[in-house]
């Protein structure tokens, strides 16, 4: 248990984490961090349609390897499993515990880390795009269910109807899943953080047109956006990784997913995977750990502080 609580570290001042994008305006010093950092390995994964077992041995690896390269937490995507929307888990879904959940908190505890990772489960006749926290104990610490789910993917999966914060000894953290953290889904992170969250981490399978490429990068707004709204209103670190690869099955085949992973905090961009399909690596964020003072209506108060309004209706209402 010793290196479970060794693994809050000085803050790293290694030029290639320097923030990438400005702050807000108005938030200046406004985003503490304390000295402690989280050293949180996002792990690209490539996952093949309705390949399960291969998929988690692949994470296996993965995990293996953040373990090795010092990571306090790792991070992994989206419905590694069965990969998203593959009709195979429709039939094959497993609960939650069950064989795949149970293979996740295996090497949890082998390796003494924490896991954040995607899985599709089956749970009173429904199937849900599901995120798992175990601890380094092998434990579940948190079971959440996707929300805001594509219209493509609803007939894969049913809506999640929970939310949770965990503390754990690297901090107060969140988890949701992809398109929760679109600007339309953004009430999420929203609550998330007004739970208290310094950390909100969110498998994620990415997907593009075959035809995009790095020197599209679509990722500005659909994502470095709604992830910096988050950080910079509240302090809060924003944390997804994705998967690569082909997508086989399903509506979405012939697409691919492409990397490009993100952690972001109230400074910028903390670190970004490669975009490209065949981007399958472990990268390494090293994210200090948010100073998150105001709770209740006093949130409210510093949101206000910021610029922010409540009481607006959108102007095309």
């Amino acid at each position: 248990m010793g290196s479970l609580f060794s693994l809050l570290r000085k803050k790293s001042t290694d030029p290639a984490l320097h923030p990438l994008i400005a702050p807000m305006p108005g938030a200046g010093n406004l985003a503490p961090t304390s000295t402690e950092t989280v050293r949180i390995g996002m792990g690209q994964l490539l996952v093949e349609g309705g390949e399960p077992h291969r998929n988690l041995d692949r994470a296996a690896r993965m995990i293996a390897e953040a373990a090795e390269r010092g990571c306090d937490l790792v991070l992994l995507p989206e419905t590694l499993d069965f990969a998203w929307t593959h009709p195979s888990a429709l039939t094959e879904a497993q609960p939650i515990p069950g064989a795949f959940s149970n293979r996740l908190c295996e090497e949890a505890l082998k390796h003494n880390i924490y896991i954040c990772a995607g899985l599709t489960e089956k749970l009173n006749g429904h199937n849900y795009n599901t995120a798992l926290l175990i601890n380094p104990a092998g434990e579940i610490i948190v079971k959440y269910h996707k929300i805001n789910l594509l219209t493509v993917e609803q007939p894969f999966y049913s809506v999640g109807q929970t939310l949770n914060v965990v503390d754990t000894p690297l901090g107060k953290i969140g988890v949701n899943v992809c398109a929760d953290n679109y600007i339309d889904g953004l009430s999420i992170g929203h609550t998330l953080a007004r739970m208290g969250a310094e950390f909100i981490l969110a498998p994620a399978s990415w997907t593009v047109d075959y035809s995009i490429t790095e020197e599209h990068d679509p990722y500005q707004e659909k994502w470095v956006k709604p992830f910096s709204i988050l950080a910079q209103l509240y302090n809060v670190a924003v944390v997804s990784t994705t998967s690569v690869g082909y997508i086989v099955g399903g509506p979405y085949e012939g697409k691919k997913s492409i990397g490009c992973s993100l952690a972001i905090d109230a400074s910028g961009i903390r670190a970004q995977g490669t975009f490209n399909e065949f981007a399958g690596e472990l990268i390494i964020a090293e994210v200090p750990r948010p100073v998150r003072a105001e709770k209740g209506t006093a949130i409210g108060d510093m949101l206000l502080r910021k610029g922010y309004q409540f009481d607006q209706l959108p102007r095309s209402l």
